[in-house]
């Protein structure tokens, strides 16, 4: 029986706050950094020696971080992390001077990638050093690619082989993998010991790993031969043996599976860990629920920003790193609010002959829009889980066009009795009915087409998706609606 080597951690277990809590915590960080601010700003303006303002404003800065130490320590990493995220660089810089050092990996890991990367570059050799030599291999590996390669090249030299072996593996992996997100410390037992025995090795060890629901069994090469559920472990005779309540009808992930596929596992199963076996069987790792959770998050942060075309930023970045993420999709939503305006412009004599279509057009640009983004958000939602596949695509397509049928058959019953009121025309209203049943029709084939040929292609089917959506529905709503009306009206 083994189990997997980590490095253990500070007993200490610092007070977790709700998010409401958390907020309260950040405005009181927020109105100490402003105090201390304050005081710093008029001693600056006290006309007296230079020595003797000096040593005020030594003494009141020292008087404000003590303050600011006392009340960040006291907190649990993930919610120093979450007001580090909500500070400016300078100020974030500040207030992580002053956590405690046996915080810093578990706030470093924590935090999200773009505030890591400042608080890094705060830190000296030493000091990273320090925080990345108390990290499990696979915690050491999601940081690796933020290190300077020295440090991590000192932190190997404080690991095990084992360790070691571990890390340069988890490094392997690709990003979006289970092999990127596994970790590697687990209790694995044999199977022809008594559950005895198994109890009595639980209880020699310093604590059990985070979120252990079940005990690997495997042979002595290693190979997964079933599980075993704490909960048996507990209820079961002691004299029993392994092997007979073991379960041998589990779930297995490999290295190189998407971890969105992981995800997808543990929501339909109701996991809270599951094994990582190589080709041969052989157990190498674990992932676990708080894993999952985590690329859940990144996921669903990654799609919203995707949609409008933009990368995970600071937010409190300079301008212009923040114009370099934001401009790209911006022109090219110009361009396509510019072809929509030109559209628009090719039948300058239909509007200046029926005035009140220049009101009508934008309802039906904008209903077609809304329609495409439903069934856009529906399909880049089964995408990510899985869902479509090449015999159910056509069906698929079948009924989103169908419920948008039915869907624009009422909206624009509704429509035209709004555009017969306000222009008294029945003409009118029968041509709005038409254009926005068709503009509608355009917003579901984009919102279903665009995702579909990102994701053959390879790439992420969230991305411009809302620019490309209005691009078309704009564009050809204009086209139609006021098509139509040059037909039908003039």
């Amino acid at each position: 029986m083994t189990q997997s080597a980590a490095t253990p951690k500070p007993p200490a277990t610092p007070r977790r706050l709700d998010p409401e809590d958390a907020q309260h915590a950040l405005a009181e960080v927020q109105e100490c950094l402003r105090r201390q601010h304050l005081v710093e700003d008029l001693v600056h303006r006290q006309e007296q020696g230079d020595d003797k303002a000096h040593l005020v404003e030594d003494l009141v800065h020292r008087q404000h971080e003590a303050e600011l130490a006392t009340l960040i320590n006291g907190l649990h990493p993930a919610d120093i992390a979450f007001i580090l995220e909500s500070l400016p660089k300078d100020e974030r810089q500040t207030v992580w001077r002053l956590v405690s050092t046996e915080h810093d990996a578990d706030v470093l890991i924590e935090v999200e990638d773009w505030v890591r990367e400042s608080l890094i570059e705060a830190m000296d050799r030493q000091d990273l050093v320090a925080a990345t030599g108390s990290m499990d291999a696979d915690e050491l590996a999601d940081l690796a690619p933020d290190l300077p390669p020295d440090v991590v090249a000192e932190v190997q030299k404080g690991l095990t082989e084992e360790e070691r072996a571990q890390l340069l593996e988890a490094m392997g992996y690709p990003e979006d993998s289970v092999g990127a997100i596994m970790d590697f410390e687990m209790v694995r037992v044999r199977e022809d010991v008594s559950l005895e025995v198994v109890l009595r090795y639980l209880r020699r060890l310093h604590e059990l790993p985070d979120h252990t629901d079940q005990i690997f069994v495997v042979d002595r090469q290693d190979k997964l031969q079933g599980v075993l559920p704490i909960a048996t472990l507990l209820v079961s005779e002691p004299d029993t043996e392994v092997r007979a309540v073991m379960n041998s009808d589990f779930l297995t992930l490999g290295p190189l599976d998407s971890d969105a596929d992981a995800a997808s596992a543990f929501e339909r199963y109701d996991l809270v860990s599951a094994p990582v076996t190589d080709e041969q069987g052989r157990l190498i790792g674990r992932v676990t629920i708080a894993d999952v959770v985590d690329v859940i998050q990144e996921d669903s942060q990654e799609q919203a920003l995707s949609r409008a075309g933009l990368q995970e930023e600071d937010i409190f970045a300079p301008v212009l790193m923040a114009l370099r993420n934001r401009a790209p999709w911006l022109l090219f939503n110009l361009c396509t609010a510019a072809t929509a305006s030109f559209v628009a412009s090719r039948f300058e004599d239909t509007v200046s002959h029926i005035v009140i279509l220049a009101f009508l057009m934008s309802i039906v640009a904008g209903i077609g829009g809304n329609s495409g983004n439903q069934t856009m958000t529906m399909i880049i939602r089964a995408l990510a889980v899985g869902r479509i596949t090449g015999r159910n695509l056509w069906p698929l397509v079948k009924r989103e066009m169908l419920v948008t049928l039915l869907v624009g058959l009422c909206g624009s019953l509704v429509a035209a009795l709004f555009a017969w009121a306000i222009s008294d025309s029945l003409s009118i209203a029968v041509v709005m009915m038409g254009a926005m049943i068709c503009n509608m029709l355009v917003g579901a084939s984009v919102g279903v087409m665009v995702p579909m040929l990102r994701a053959r292609f390879g790439k992420d089917p969230a991305i411009g998706s809302s620019v490309l959506l209005t691009f078309a529905t704009d564009s050809l709503g204009f086209f139609i609606f006021l098509g139509l009306a040059t037909v039908f009206l003039l």
